[in-house]
């Protein structure tokens, strides 16, 4: 995964912070800085969990505003969408990370919470580097992780076993892939990780293995599978011809202070979506060329 280094992270402490100061957009302007304003001497605790897809664009998020709102201390953790949901719904922790809309999971009150969509992210298959392949159809994907195809020989790779590692029951990343990458299919029964970290590096390590991940895990120690010839890029996320893809949302009560929405102004702040999103390999809301409800129902943006 592409992650901002100490210099980096500087770099763009001081880029985004310079601009909330000095008001040069419409939109740093009107952030959350101006809320924080005054108020900087009261300590505000804010607990986000779920998704370990989104964790890392939050996590980083998170360090540069506590950098610039010292006041603040923001826990990061994950868990996966199901737990962030439930946690949120229930008053446990502030925001509730996810990869799925709320009305998707089972047992979640939607109405009580509000969506707040701040990036989104591709996913895809990707294997472990040995295996010989590097582009499936949409209907050998699925027969892969439905257990009919059960050895990359069949696909024209090596001569080995094929070994499907999913995300745990309640990961909004596995429900996202089966959704959009599966057709709805339930994938065979295997082992389960909790975290895409976790996930990676099994796949990684372990001869004939295939997982899936979202695009900021990709790094040159898996290979990326391409669909029926369509590679796993941004650009293809952002015109819906790579249609493995979900909008990352953050849940907060209906009736959340504004501290916490201050911090959730300032996510979609200009610079940050620019700055911090699109530089972690997530895809800044503004980028999409279409948009997806719930349904699936797609439409061009204007």
């Amino acid at each position: 995964m592409k992650k901002i280094g100490i210099a980096g992270l500087l770099a763009a402490v001081l880029l985004i912070t310079g601009a909330c100061g000095g008001g040069e957009t419409a939109e740093s302007g009107s952030g959350s800085s101006d809320k924080s304003q005054g108020n900087d001497n009261k300590k505000v605790e804010i607990t986000a969990v779920g998704s370990t897809a989104l964790q890392p664009l939050v996590e980083q998020i998170a360090e540069i505003y506590m950098t610039d709102h010292p006041n603040y201390s923001i826990v990061v953790q994950g868990g996966g969408s199901g737990t962030g949901l439930t946690q949120v719904s229930t008053g446990a922790v502030d925001i509730g990370n996810s990869d799925v809309f709320a009305e998707e999971k089972e047992g979640i009150d939607s109405s009580a919470i509000k969506d707040h969509q701040v990036a989104v992210v591709g996913m895809g298959p990707v294997v472990n580097k040995d295996v010989g392949v590097d582009d499936v159809s949409h209907d050998e994907l699925i027969d892969i992780f439905t257990g009919k195809i059960k050895n990359w020989k069949e696909l024209g790779g090596k001569d080995q076993e094929i070994v499907v590692v999913n995300r745990a029951q309640g990961s909004g990343t596995r429900a996202t892939f089966e959704k959009w990458g599966l057709n709805d299919a339930q994938s065979v029964a295997s082992q389960e990780q909790d975290s895409s970290g976790t996930v990676k590096k099994i796949v990684a390590e372990t001869p004939g293995a295939i997982s899936y991940l979202v695009f900021s895990y990709f790094d040159d120690s898996l290979n990326p599978l391409k669909i029926d010839g369509v590679e796993p890029t941004e650009e293809n996320v952002a015109t819906n011809d790579w249609k493995i893809w979900s909008y990352e949302h953050m849940y907060t009560e209906k009736d959340a202070s504004s501290d916490i929405t201050a911090f959730l102004d300032y996510i979609m702040t200009e610079d940050v979506q620019k700055n911090v999103v699109a530089e972690l390999n997530y895809i800044p809301i503004t980028s999409m060329k279409i948009s997806r409800d719930l349904e699936g129902n797609v439409e061009t943006v204007k």
